[in-house]
């Protein structure tokens, strides 16, 4: 019996290793660069989220985004977004706010959430409604 011992407890801390084959459960964004976002728009078919406030929305955003202010996502998210496995490139203005709604929508159940940080330094065109 003391011999079982050892052997139990090496099965029971390799049984919780998982398999190198189980795709690993995320709960954090991916992190990306604006170079990274811009191919990504390019390419197409993902949403681009601005969870800034409206005012600053309308003092100018990337081109085709969706405005979504971080205190909003919580109550608006599931109608402004239906598809929860839709990619979502986030952006606010420095990177601090579209990471916590990055978060904030992985919590939702969002599976493709990118963060791409602020658009200061955005090297793409911005639109500036009339």
């Amino acid at each position: 019996m003391k011999n079982l011992i050892p052997i139990i407890l090496v099965l029971l801390m390799l049984s919780g290793c998982g398999s190198r084959d189980e795709p690993a459960e995320t709960s954090a964004p991916m992190r990306i660069s604006h170079a990274e976002a811009l191919e990504m728009i390019e390419q197409g078919d993902v949403i681009i989220l601005d969870v800034r406030s409206l005012s600053e929305f309308m003092e100018g955003h990337i081109e085709n985004a969706v405005s979504l202010p971080l205190e909003q996502i919580g109550n608006y998210a599931e109608s402004a977004i239906p598809d929860k496995d839709q990619t979502i490139l986030v952006y606010c203005r420095s990177g601090n706010r579209s990471r916590t709604a990055s978060y904030e929508l992985i919590a939702l159940g969002y599976t493709r959430v990118y963060d791409f940080g602020g658009i200061n330094g955005w090297p793409g065109s911005i639109v500036v409604p009339d």
